[in-house]
């Protein structure tokens, strides 16, 4: 996960120069993929003024077009504040820069101060996510859609020319526990799923302990789960890190928030433990996010590559 955020995986604000830097040592280590926010504003808990983000899609585009190998994700767009037709052109074309490589991750939103700043309406937001992931979907998998929602239209709308892929790239929803709506929207739509570090405390039994509602929402539209590809936030940290997670007011659900930390093979002795409950792709958030702990980092997706050879 690439630093956008003031104070965030490192101090200050980061330029793109040093971002595409970061970008480009991180595919030359050996990650298998790089991922943005999608923020416009961000304030945790318990601070008192909001911190400043780059835009995830303009990034995202200039990231396509200075690598070569990496899978490019959003972790997640909000539908919020994007039309979703135009949505859809955007990720075909994105795609399309970037050879095949896009993972077009999608949300409902859920920070308030942003869409009130920006002046995006914060009322129904997963009634408005249902109706813009179907007219997405239509779209990037079916090429044309004609439909009239209640927030969202796309009349006689035709995807042309197409990208890479003929049915688009994967389109992977971020859930949350207790919302089982967006449940079974992501049983019906998604390629995929994520579950970021705050919902499981960063920790695979708290990966486990969700699955249970994905998979009755599975089981509700008809889809065999092993068919929904699992993703997960992991949050690693070295002794140089801003430890913001102790700030926040009464940790998450009166669990802490610990950060995975160690030497390489038992930071990757976790990861694999996550391979083993099923997760596919983990993002890791690192704390802070340098050339230098990208580097460090390498000896770690090693030992990964050994065990998965």
């Amino acid at each position: 996960m690439l630093p956008q955020t003031e104070g965030l995986r490192g101090p200050g604000v980061r330029s793109w120069s040093e971002v595409s830097d970061m970008a480009r040592l991180a595919e030359n280590v050996g990650f298998d993929s790089l991922w943005v926010v999608d923020h416009l504003l961000y304030q945790l808990d318990g601070e008192d003024q909001p911190r400043g983000v780059w835009e995830a899609w303009s990034f995202l585009s200039a990231l396509a077009a200075i690598t070569e190998r990496v899978e490019l994700g959003t972790l997640v767009l909000a539908m919020g504040w994007r039309n979703p037709a135009l949505l859809a052109k955007m990720a075909d074309t994105v795609d399309e820069i970037s050879g095949g490589r896009l993972i077009l991750g999608l949300g409902s939103g859920y920070h308030r101060l942003e869409y009130e700043a920006f002046g995006f309406p914060f009322d129904y937001k997963v009634s408005r996510f249902e109706e813009a992931i179907h007219i997405v979907c239509g779209l990037l998998r079916d090429g044309q859609i004609d439909y009239t929602g209640t927030y969202h239209s796309a009349r006689d709308c035709e995807l042309k020319p197409r990208g890479p892929r003929a049915n688009g790239p994967p389109i992977l929803i971020g859930t949350n526990t207790g919302s089982p709506r967006m449940q079974v929207l992501t049983a019906r739509y998604a390629d995929m799923w994520n579950l970021y570090y705050d919902i499981t405390h960063n920790t695979v039994a708290g990966y486990i302990q969700a699955l249970p509602e994905l998979e009755q929402a599975c089981a509700l539209q008809g889809r065999d789960m092993s068919t929904l590809e699992s993703t997960v936030a992991v949050l690693l940290a070295d002794s140089s890190a801003d430890n913001w997670w102790d700030r926040l007011p009464s940790g998450l659900a009166a669990k802490p928030l610990v950060p995975l930390t160690g030497p390489p093979e038992s930071i990757a002795k976790e990861l694999i433990r996550y391979d083993q409950a099923g997760v596919s792709h983990v993002q890791i958030s690192l704390e802070p996010t340098t050339c230098a702990s990208i580097e460090a980092f390498a000896p770690v997706l090693d030992v990964l590559d050994a065990h998965s050879n």
